[in-house]
């Protein structure tokens, strides 16, 4: 009897914390972006670097976001820290704003027996899903500090439609 409750404890834990994994990896899929050097990144070759575990390959990392809505329009706010202006790419799509670029990596100089290398990101893209229709050619954007900044106007202004729905 008791084995069986362990077993049964055990089971019930198990699929909690499983449903909890589901939960979070659903949640991060979003903000999670898969960085990849390409050919132009000009990454140092195996090679180049004094460092028998360095691979020049892909990574993952979270570019931190947040959306706001009002009446009238819907804000998006994505860091993208280390980039240039003309390294970012915008695009509106029916419903979602896609915002992607390429930080390419900046050689330093090495002197005497140290090097410096600075950090190289690779492509990037990040979706963010649209609660509502924007008018995309109205839309604008502006990057300061590392900090994409882009507002799209609603093409029905108003706030954001609820309704309320009952439990049985």
């Amino acid at each position: 009897m008791v084995l069986n409750d362990v077993r049964q404890g055990f089971a019930s834990l198990w699929e909690s914390v499983s449903e909890g994994w589901q939960r979070v990896r659903q949640s991060a899929a979003g903000a999670l972006i898969r960085f990849m050097p390409s050919e132009n990144s000009a990454l140092p070759g195996k090679s180049e670097v004094d460092d028998d575990f360095y691979f020049p390959s892909q990574g993952w990392a979270l570019l931190g976001g947040d959306v706001f809505e009002d009446d009238q329009r819907v804000l998006v706010r994505v860091e993208i820290p280390g980039m240039r202006k003309d390294e970012i790419k915008i695009e509106v799509t029916d419903d979602a704003l896609v915002v992607s670029g390429e930080k390419r990596f900046e050689r330093e100089s090495a002197e005497g027996r140290y090097r410096v290398l600075q950090c190289a990101y690779g492509n990037f893209r990040r979706v963010v899903p649209l609660a509502t229709r924007v008018l995309p050619d109205q839309a604008s954007a502006s990057y300061n500090d590392g900090v994409l900044k882009v507002v799209l106007p609603k093409a029905s202004p108003g706030k954001p439609a609820s309704h309320t729905v009952h439990v049985s």
